[in-house]
C-alpha cells in the first residue's frame, strides 16, 4: 500500500487530511491493520488528523476506491478487491465518505421513447448538429471538449478550467487506443455545446498477458485492438453547457451515438463510469 499528501486538498476541509491507497492484502485483519496503522503513523508525523482511503494521487477517475459489490470484471483504472476488504475497512474505524455508483446497459438495445421524442425536437433545429471524433484532427476535437468542459464543469464542485496544453496532451495519450466514432459532440451554430467520451475497455485485453507488457504483449495489443477483440465501451464524460439544458441535445447526443453504435454492431457492453456527469433535467 501506499501513504501520500495531496498538498492541494490536504486541509481543504479544514481538517489535515492524508491519503492512502494501492492496498493489497491476503485475507488476515492482523496485516491489514498494520497496514493501516504503518500509514497513520506515517501521516500523523506529516501534520495529518484523518486518512482518506483507499484514493489514488490525484483525481478521482482513476484507482479510487473501495469495491463493495458488483464483483463483475473491471475496467480499466479502477479498483478491483476482494470482498473481505469491507470488513477490514470497517473495523478499522473507515467511515464511507461518499457512495460511487457505476451503471452498465447493453448498447444494441433501443433507448427509452422518450429520448427518441426529443431527439426529433433537436433534430429539426437546423442550428444544431452531430459529429464524432475524427482521429486526423484531434487538436480540435481536444480543444472543442476543452470548451465544453470548462462551461459544464468548472463552476461544479470546485472544478478549475482546463488548459489548452493539458487537454492536447490528454487525447493524444489516448489515440492508440480511442475509437473516434465513439467520441461524440454536439455543435450549437458550429459552436460546441455538447460532448460525450467513451473509450473501449482495454482491458479485456490486458487479461491475457498475465502482467506482463513486453514487445511480443504490445504486437498482440495492437492486433487485438485492430481486430475487434474489445466488446465494451466505457463512458467517462457526459457534459452539456449550461446555456443549452432543457432544451433535449444530451437526448439528440444519445439517439445520434447509440445510431452509429448500433449500426457497426461493435460493442455489446457498455458501462457508465462514477465520476461526474452533468446532464438537463
Amino acid at each position: 500500500m501506499a501513504a501520500f499528501v495531496n498538498s492541494k486538498t490536504a486541509n481543504k476541509n479544514d481538517q489535515p487530511t492524508g491519503g492512502m491507497g494501492f492496498f493489497e492484502c491476503i485475507d488476515d485483519k492482523q496485516a491489514a491493520f498494520f497496514l493501516f496503522d504503518t500509514c497513520k503513523n506515517w501521516l500523523k508525523e506529516k501534520g495529518m488528523e484523518a486518512m482518506d482511503g483507499p484514493i489514488n494521487f490525484g483525481e478521482r477517475d482513476s484507482w479510487w476506491g473501495l469495491l463493495v459489490e458488483g464483483f463483475t470484471p473491471i475496467p480499466y483504472k479502477m479498483n478491483y478487491n476482494p470482498p473481505y476488504y469491507k470488513s477490514f475497512f470497517e473495523e478499522y474505524g473507515f467511515k464511507v465518505y461518499f457512495n460511487q455508483l457505476c451503471y452498465s446497459l447493453d448498447p444494441q438495445k433501443r433507448v427509452q421513447d422518450k429520448i427518441y421524442a426529443r431527439h426529433a425536437e433537436v433534430s429539426a433545429n437546423p442550428d444544431y448538429r452531430y459529429d464524432h471524433l475524427h482521429k486526423n484532427n484531434m487538436d480540435k476535437y481536444a480543444e472543442d471538449f476543452r470548451i465544453v468542459y470548462n462551461k459544464a464543469w468548472v463552476k461544479h464542485g470546485g472544478g478549475k478550467e482546463l488548459e489548452p496544453k493539458q487537454v492536447k496532451q490528454f487525447f493524444k495519450s489516448m489515440k492508440t487506443v480511442v475509437d473516434g466514432t465513439a467520441i461524440s459532440y454536439v455543435y450549437y451554430k458550429n459552436e460546441p455545446v455538447a460532448c460525450w467520451i467513451n473509450i473501449p475497455d482495454i482491458n479485456q485485453i490486458f487479461k491475457f498477458f498475465n502482467g506482463k507488457l513486453g514487445i511480443l504483449e504490445k504486437l498482440r495489443f495492437m492486433w487485438y485492438l485492430k481486430t475487434g477483440k474489445i466488446k465494451k465501451l466505457i463512458g467517462i464524460v457526459f457534459g452539456v453547457v449550461p446555456e443549452h439544458h432543457g432544451k433535449g441535445v444530451d437526448s439528440f447526443m444519445i439517439v445520434e451515438a447509440a445510431n452509429r453504435i448500433q449500426k457497426e454492431k461493435r460493442y455489446f457492453d457498455f458501462e457508465i463510469q462514477w465520476v461526474e456527469i452533468l446532464i438537463q433535467k
